[in-house]
């Protein structure tokens, strides 16, 4: 029995390694969604510096005028609600930038809108992972895709 309690500790570490890196990687999911969640939030308040605050490499003038329109269009009363998400970045291994495809609406005004937002993800589950929202699209049609 003596033999067995090196092996089973050494067991529940291996364990317990592997599901705090398997944690860290679901865990994105979450990050992403919360970031583009803040935006679209600034997006219906008609912020759109706190919207360029929160877009990495939205400096062109193209971006900033799509970033000025979409506030001054899609201001909206009452808080934001994500009807449907669609992430071309989901449960990336590696670093991987794309398309996530948001239908989203305000609890108060009931208008649906569906936008795209190009999301970046960097790092690795054990060194970390981080979210960069670079650009937001003008709404789309209801049925498009990214």
């Amino acid at each position: 029995m003596r033999r067995r309690w090196p092996l089973i500790a050494l067991a529940l570490v291996v364990f317990l390694a592997i599901s705090a890196v398997l944690a860290r990687w679901l865990s994105t999911e979450g990050v992403e969604r919360d970031k583009v969640e803040m935006l679209l939030q600034a997006q219906a308040r008609g912020d759109a510096l706190s919207m360029l605050h929160q877009l990495h490499g939205c400096g062109d003038p193209a971006c900033r005028a799509i970033v000025a329109h979409n506030a001054r269009t899609l201001k909206r009363r009452g808080d934001v609600k994500i009807v449907s998400y669609e992430s071309g970045t989901s449960y990336a291994l590696g670093s991987s930038t794309g398309p996530t495809r948001v239908a989203w609406t305000s609890l108060q005004q009931g208008l649906v809108e569906v936008q795209c937002v190009t999301v970046r993800r960097s790092g690795s589950a054990l060194a970390g992972r981080s979210v960069t929202l670079l650009r937001i699209s003008a709404p789309i049609d209801r049925q498009g895709s990214c």
